[in-house]
């Protein structure tokens, strides 16, 4: 494949930065919140991804009968990677999750109800599989959908669902067969999260950020929002977290970071002498530089993979997602060891090392190796499927 951004490429880039200048607003952009950027809510933001919207943007894959663009995922990746670069709202879970999922799967209902209001930004979605005793496994899930009249009726508990505080639908896995395998049997549903059977109770990261568990008590929700087909839930919810593996997790936070360990270590001095002479501290970062463009790589083969059509490309997003947050966290462990004790203030403590950013990546990258499904559990489809080794080895 061929790494390098053709010319109509590179101009749709500069059309995009060129947007981005046009509109930048504390409100909207903030580079401290890393990757976590895109699941904090403000009229600013829903406004600004809007306006994207109504430039055609925000559905550039999608299929032009669903008013998308039927664009090449190049075109996505280097929006997205854009809006990364400057701590703004991406795409998310909205165009790059549900939406991709209903278009290949879902109802014509769900199609002309859900599709335009993505592309218009005007709806915002919860993403619920993981629950209390079942965290990067979603197909232990046992959030119990039993069947009532013309629909369903949904009991039980999920967490870790970010943005259920402020979303509008949420897109929720249950088990409707309790008999069936557990990777059977699981069904799809979108349901409001205004239905008064849902509580919402939030928990507060180690990285500052909102996530929530979700109480749903004798919700009932009608056939008409089930996605795809009833028990075939488990295979929706893979092909969207290989989805959310690329589209949440993006390289431009890591190429920045990296950036701006080199302008510290150019600039700064220890026991009188410049950093950029001590050998260790030169053998790290050029580790660093080196590991971040494999990263870098790994996210355009998953581009690539992905324009042949069909299902996202699970070992692709799988090694994609697990080598670039371990970097990322490799990357924060660096930044705190070479900074030293100063690297311990926090963002926007004047005088702070390479502006606070140590201290904060130490803690967000964390939680970056753990959503969308645990390093672990990358390292285990990797194995499986590419690599052919047994499931218990």
């Amino acid at each position: 494949m061929d790494f390098e951004f053709s010319d109509e490429q590179l101009s749709f880039l500069a059309e995009v930065e060129q947007f981005l200048d046009d509109h930048d607003d504390p409100e909207v952009f903030d580079l401290a919140r890393e990757n976590m950027a895109q699941i904090v809510d403000t009229p600013a933001r829903r406004a600004f991804m809007a306006e994207m919207g109504r430039r055609g943007w925000l559905g550039i894959t999608w299929p032009k009968e669903y008013g998308g663009r039927e664009g090449d995922g190049v075109y996505e990746y280097l929006l997205n990677e854009a809006l990364a670069a400057r701590g703004g709202p991406q795409i998310g879970k909205g165009v790059g999750i549900i939406g991709k999922t209903l278009i290949r799967h879902g109802s014509e209902k769900l199609k002309r109800e859900f599709l335009p209001k993505i592309l218009r930004n005007e709806v915002e979605f919860a993403v619920g599989y993981s629950e209390p005793n079942a965290g990067s496994d979603a197909a232990s899930m046992q959030l119990k959908a039993t069947r009532d009249g013309d629909g369903w009726r949904l009991n039980g508990q999920k967490t870790w669902t970010t943005s259920a505080h402020f979303a509008e639908w949420y897109w929720v896995g249950a088990r409707t067969d309790p008999e069936a395998p557990k990777h059977f049997g699981i069904t799809l549903f979108l349901v409001p999260l205004e239905h008064p059977g849902i509580t919402v109770k939030p928990i507060w990261t180690m990285g500052d950020e909102r996530t929530n568990e979700v109480y749903l008590d004798e919700v009932w929700v009608p056939d008409d929002y089930v996605v795809g087909e009833v028990n075939h839930g488990f295979q929706y919810i893979s092909e969207a977290l290989d989805l959310e593996r690329f589209t949440l997790f993006t390289f431009s936070p890591i190429g920045q970071r990296l950036e701006l360990l080199c302008r510290y270590v150019a600039g700064a001095r220890r026991d009188g002498r410049p950093l950029r002479d001590d050998p260790l501290v030169r053998r790290r970062l050029a580790q660093m530089a080196t590991q971040a463009e494999v990263a870098r790589v790994l996210g355009l083969r998953f581009v690539h993979a992905s324009s042949r059509g069909g299902a996202p490309p699970t070992t692709e997003a799988s090694e994609y997602k697990l080598y670039a947050t371990e970097l990322s966290k490799r990357l924060a462990d660096a930044s705190m060891d070479i900074a030293g004790p100063g690297s311990q203030l926090r963002i926007r403590t004047a005088g702070a090392p390479m502006e606070g950013r140590a201290e904060s990546t130490y803690r967000y990258t964390v939680i970056d190796t753990i959503g969308g499904g645990a390093s672990e559990i990358q390292k285990n489809i990797i194995a499986r499927r590419k690599l052919g080794l047994p499931k218990n080895f």
